[in-house]
């Protein structure tokens, strides 16, 4: 009878042995997805703010456009957003925007507007979240010292000559060598 006892004991023993490696594995488990979730995050982050950078530039880009080509010599800017879908002002009507994009950190259309007057010269997001980039390239060397989403401002800047607008992304391209 000695030795069913002890056999028994042992498969009791074994039996909360299994169940310890168990929940080791299960928080060994959860601690490897926490930090898998905290870099899935990071990657959004940054995806969202590459997006937030190129979706305020093409606003900036098409306000300038239109602003440039404003028929008459007192050159205006659009009063509204959907200005830039559809420029009403020449016979055919004129696009300077694809279509009115999301905020990419809100996911919402409305935008903070940045207004002279009651016409729009820029655009910025609504979010107050922090930002994660620091270092940004010239056209973007405004942002360099902000520390929240909505203080991204994308502006057009109505001092800078159209020829200095135009040539500005190819001014650091050497023209051809002459012989």
């Amino acid at each position: 009878m000695r030795n069913g006892k002890r056999g028994a004991l042992q498969a009791v023993s074994q039996r909360g042995f299994g169940f310890l490696l168990v929940l080791f594995a299960i928080a060994g488990l959860g601690l490897m997805l926490a930090g898998t979730g905290q870099v899935w995050h990071t990657t959004v982050q940054r995806e969202k703010e590459a997006e937030l950078l190129f979706i305020g530039n093409q606003f900036r880009q098409a306000i300038g456009f239109y602003y440039r080509q404003t028929p008459g010599a007192e050159k205006q800017l659009p009063s509204r957003l959907e200005d830039l879908l559809e420029d009403t002002r020449f016979l055919v009507p004129r696009r300077h925007l694809r279509k009115l994009y999301r905020d990419p950190m809100t996911g919402s259309y409305e935008w903070g507007l940045v207004k002279v007057g009651n016409r729009i010269s820029g655009v910025h997001s609504l979010a107050p979240s922090t930002t994660m980039r620091s270092i940004f390239h010239a056209r973007d060397a405004g942002l360099q010292d902000t520390t929240r989403h909505d203080q991204w401002v994308f502006t057009f800047d109505m001092t800078v000559p159209p020829q200095a607008a135009a040539s500005g992304a190819s001014a650091s391209i050497p023209g051809p060598v002459a012989k």
